[in-house]
């Protein structure tokens, strides 16, 4: 079953149906983490579990979805406080679960940067609480956010301000400084608060992260100077000044300005000593007196740094080593069914809710209808061929699971009335047939557009916070507006004709239970704010298949505009010609996502559906990239021998200055940079007559840009 085999294993069928099943839960982990405060699994699951969806997506790039959790850091910040645009975007850390991947982390870097020689790292706990970015100016606190979903945060300024370790002036500091860091809840400060919090008659919290998640998000600050918050810097965002040459200077700048430092903190000279560190701290993480993750490995060069620069959402010089998870046994009182947007039937066992590592569990996923009977996808047992029935007792496994799996069965207390579980051969939300077709793990409806279940699915996707992002129109509200009979929203487009049609309609929304004339007017003031929409994310709302935000920028950026784009896909032809050419020529995109965009857009039903929706918007065309630079807005390509940089760091320095890298020569070719051994791509761009820089020249053309 795709779920339980190696990655290196997957059909690209069965890559595909785990990406779907990853981005689900995924998104899932990070509404319950970021915005409520109530994760339903330990950092160290879902790490596991972004990890294994990174390995799919770099064994089938042209698979990466639409929603793909690797371009996506936390969540959109909640309703209630004000929006803050961070000046850096606040990035996640990439992680590993085993000693070897830190081998492999020290090998990429230095991969990377082409060296051989002696390579420091720092080392330090991974505080297991709330990212905050704390905003200095002329030495004055001036602003407190949250990490948000890393571009964008909720301002925390009145509260971060009641925080003791917090300083609100710093003598002697750059005159911009933003320093980052951790709020987190000593294991005796929860304690006391719980107890406050049971005797007064008021909720408690499960674990210390959430009570230092939900103190912090107070929209009373009194509230929050009552609870005992603590804070450790680590880092730092926009600066008018270096703070110094190294990671662990800049840390002991950061100490030397009044901020608390962990006093773990250590450098490094290589993998070996950062193991023996890492399995040091964890010796002591019963007695540390707060709540720790893992461990963080950071090239301690900022020189070095630079160099290595930033993937989609995770810096390249820094890894995240996590502690490892834990089992329960719970049982199994139901098996539900669900109906994603693509059709595909997934089977959700419901349990007695039982604690897994510090975090209530009452879901997990039974993957498919193999799973479930205790075969693998070839056909081999699993578990030792035991099935899985409704009134089991059943262990749950949390690493690597969003909604944690079941990965035993006790067949000692199987009641004796349990009988082995039918998989539905129709879709129980329309009936219609649900087919497995050959090579497949998923069976899915076939019912399309008529299925409500898919359709609501994906209106979901289209409202969710990396796409239209509407104000008040959340999950709940697109299910009860897709089955109302006077309002009814069906498709996208009908979401901007809902106001008109209220007009019109002789209830109001205003005067209907659960609404009111506040709500209803700021519902479609939040709809009218987005009939403005950028590129990007309209590539992206339509829900593409395959195309995941990454993908959609990619799309955006190369295109510029709605209609160059529509027109594109409008006119390409599969696998042939010269726009089907220049669709697959981006460097990013492949076969499998091109062709799944062509054939949406020439699809009737679909494109119909499109064309009505983008009636309805006016579409911002994609930002220009970086114009300051002399290489800004071509397109790049690399051939031959880079032996001043590597061809990673290359194309990374070519993207951050704005220009467009290719892993082909044609006739949109601006500049090849041709290293020793270059071959038929230095003949076909001499036959295009275009321009050919060796490193030198390339280095001599972008130096101090």
């Amino acid at each position: 079953m795709a779920q339980d085999r190696p990655v290196d294993e997957l059909t690209k069928t069965e890559a595909a149906q785990e990406l779907a099943r990853l981005s689900t839960l995924l998104a899932q982990a990070n509404t319950a983490y970021y915005q409520k405060d109530a994760p339903d699994l330990s950092d160290a699951d879902y790490d596991a579990l972004k990890q294994r969806n990174a390995r799919i997506e770099a064994r089938f790039p042209d698979l990466k979805r639409a929603d793909s959790p690797s371009d996506q850091v936390g969540a959109a910040p909640a309703a209630g406080f004000k929006k803050v645009q961070h000046a850096l975007r606040m990035l996640s850390l990439a992680n590993a679960f085993e000693d070897e991947d830190i081998v492999e982390f020290d090998r990429s870097v230095r991969k990377f940067l082409g060296l051989k020689g002696k390579l420091a790292y720092t080392a330090e706990p991974k505080i297991d609480g709330l990212s905050l970015s704390l905003r200095y100016e002329g030495g004055t606190l001036v602003r407190a956010a949250t990490r948000g979903d890393g571009e964008t945060g909720e301002d925390v300024t009145a509260n971060a301000r009641t925080i003791d370790d917090i300083p609100t002036t710093l003598p002697n500091a750059p005159e911009v400084l933003e320093v980052r860091g951790e709020v987190y809840m000593s294991h005796a400060d929860f304690e006391a608060l719980n107890a406050r919090q049971a005797a007064a008659g008021d909720k408690t919290f499960a674990n210390p992260r959430n009570a230092a998640a939900g103190s912090l998000r107070q929209l009373d600050s009194a509230i929050t100077k009552a609870r005992p918050l603590k804070f450790f810097a680590y880092a730092w965002g926009e600066v008018s000044a270096p703070l110094a040459d190294t990671q662990s200077g800049a840390i002991d700048r950061l100490a030397a300005l009044g901020f608390q430092t962990n006093p773990l903190t250590v450098v490094c000279a290589g993998p070996r000593e950062m193991l023996a560190h890492y399995h040091r701290i964890e010796a002591q993480r019963a007695t540390l007196g707060y709540d720790i993750d893992g461990v963080v490995y950071k090239v301690d060069d900022l020189a070095l740094q630079a160099r290595l620069g930033y993937r989609s959402t995770t810096p390249r010089w820094a890894i995240a080593h996590k502690f490892p998870a834990e089992l329960a046994w719970t049982r199994l009182d139901a098996i539900d069914i669900q109906v994603g947007r693509t059709g595909a039937l997934s089977p959700v066992a419901r349990l007695t809710p039982v604690t897994v590592g510090g975090v209530v569990v009452s879901n997990a996923t039974l993957h498919n209808e193999d799973y479930i009977a205790g075969r693998g996808n070839k056909g081999e047992e699993i578990r030792g061929g035991k099935d899985i029935r409704v009134g089991d007792w059943v262990q749950v496994y949390r690493a690597g699971d969003v909604i944690p799996k079941v990965a035993d069965v006790d067949l000692a207390k199987r009641p004796a009335d349990a009988q082995p579980y039918v998989f539905p051969t129709t879709c129980p939300k329309c009936g219609s047939d649900a087919v497995r077709e050959e090579g497949d793990a998923v069976r899915r409806c076939t019912g399309g557009l008529i299925c409500p279940a898919q359709a609501v699915e994906k209106l979901k996707h289209f409202v969710s916070r990396a796409a239209f992002d509407i104000d008040g129109l959340g999950a709940k509200q697109v299910e009860a507006f897709y089955h109302d009979d006077q309002l009814p929203v069906k498709e996208p487009a009908d979401i901007f004709t809902l106001q008109a049609r209220d007009a019109a309609a002789l209830t109001k929304l205003a005067n209907r239970d659960g609404w009111g004339a506040t709500s209803a007017k700021n519902l479609f003031q939040a709809i009218e704010d987005k009939r403005e929409i950028a590129l990007a994310r309209l590539i992206f709302a339509l829900g593409i298949r395959h195309v995941g935000e990454s993908g959609s920028n990619l799309l955006a950026q190369h295109y510029g505009t709605w209609q160059a784009f529509e027109s594109a896909m409008t006119k390409a032809t599969l696998n042939e010609g010269a726009v089907w050419d220049d669709l697959v020529s981006i460097d990013g995109v492949g076969d499998v996502m091109a062709a799944s965009v062509v054939t949406t857009f020439q699809q009737e039903a679909e494109r119909a559906s499109i064309d009505r929706l983008v009636a309805q918007l006016t579409v911002k065309p994609a930002r220009k990239p970086k114009s300051d630079s002399p290489v800004a807005g071509k397109t790049v390509v690399f051939t031959g021998t880079l032996e001043k940089m590597t061809r990673a760091e290359a194309k990374a320095r070519a993207e951050a200055l704005g220009a467009k890298v290719s892993g082909s020569v044609s006739s949109k070719t601006d500049l090849l940079v041709a290293g020793p051994g270059a071959g038929s791509k230095a003949k076909k761009a001499a036959e295009l007559g275009i321009e050919t820089l060796d490193e030198d020249g390339w280095l001599a053309l972008v130096d101090g840009a």
